[in-house]
């Protein structure tokens, strides 16, 4: 049986006219422990919903596979504790797989906890090589388009969304999660199992855009990161080395663009 996504539990509400009893629904977490042949390599809190999108894009974007060929076979097993995403892999990843023996706790605010090395941190990305181009009114109304793809949310006002849009075509998938990093792998999981080619489209963000998330973009070779909030300035640096384009504070009919401008159709150019 699913684990619920959310659960109804009872608070108070103490406001400055007084104290009122409230039921709110919230969101849940789980651990969720990814297997490969055997061996637990990471246990990630998450939301338990979309567990198999989930446990692939988290192996892809952290190096576990290169391409989903390289599963042999692949179930989700509950248990009273958590969840197990169990891979089996073919014989060459599975020898690879054992150079890169790690544990890694992640906590939903940080995609990074556990790794074993500083240079692992700021590993060396990708270049992203797509030359698709957005309507810069497609990218000023790509957040709010996501809204309409967040039902999990609208229950809990206490999660993350990522988006996955195409020029002419807006918002085709989403996924959430209480972790913006889990949440990003959720969907390019989706992605990656409906053999939708991440290069063609931008990943939308209800989040600040940090280090794994412009990691995980360059990983999986998508050309562009947009979001509702700032960027940090690291994030940036990895991007433009990535050939990423970064959009931020995008809300509100507008937006500010950093590195890789050239994937943005400027307005004069949109009337014929």
């Amino acid at each position: 049986m699913a684990l619920p996504l959310s659960r109804s539990l009872a608070g108070l509400s103490v406001q400055g006219d007084g104290q009122l009893a409230v039921r709110r629904n919230l969101p849940e977490e789980v651990p969720v422990a990814m297997v490969y042949d055997g061996s637990t390599q990471a246990v990630m809190m998450a939301t338990p919903g979309d567990i198999a999108d989930f446990a692939h894009g988290f192996s892809l974007t952290e190096g576990f596979v290169t391409r989903l060929d390289q599963v042999d076979s692949f179930e989700v097993v509950e248990h009273e504790a958590g969840i197990e995403a169990r891979f089996w892999l073919t014989g060459d990843r599975a020898k690879a797989l054992d150079t890169r023996r790690r544990r890694m706790m992640g906590p939903v605010g940080c995609g990074l906890c556990g790794i074993d090395s500083l240079e692992e941190a700021t590993r060396a990305l990708p270049t992203v090589r797509s030359e698709i181009r957005f309507l810069a009114t497609e990218i000023a109304g790509a957040t709010d388009a996501l809204r309409s793809f967040q039902p999990l949310h609208d229950q809990t006002h206490a999660v993350h969304a990522a988006g996955f849009l195409q020029p002419g075509r807006g918002i085709v998938m989403a996924r959430e999660d209480v972790g913006r990093h889990n949440a990003l792998d959720k969907l390019i999981g989706a992605l990656a199992l409906q053999g939708i080619d991440p290069a063609t489209g931008a990943f939308v963000m209800t989040s600040r855009v940090s280090v794994e998330l412009v990691q995980k973009a360059a990983m999986a070779g998508c050309p562009m990161l947009i979001a509702v909030s700032a960027p940090t300035a690291h994030a940036l640096t990895l991007a433009d080395q990535a050939g990423l384009t970064i959009v931020a504070f995008a809300r509100g009919g507008g937006f500010d663009l950093y590195s890789h401008p050239h994937r943005i159709i400027p307005e004069a150019q949109d009337v014929p």
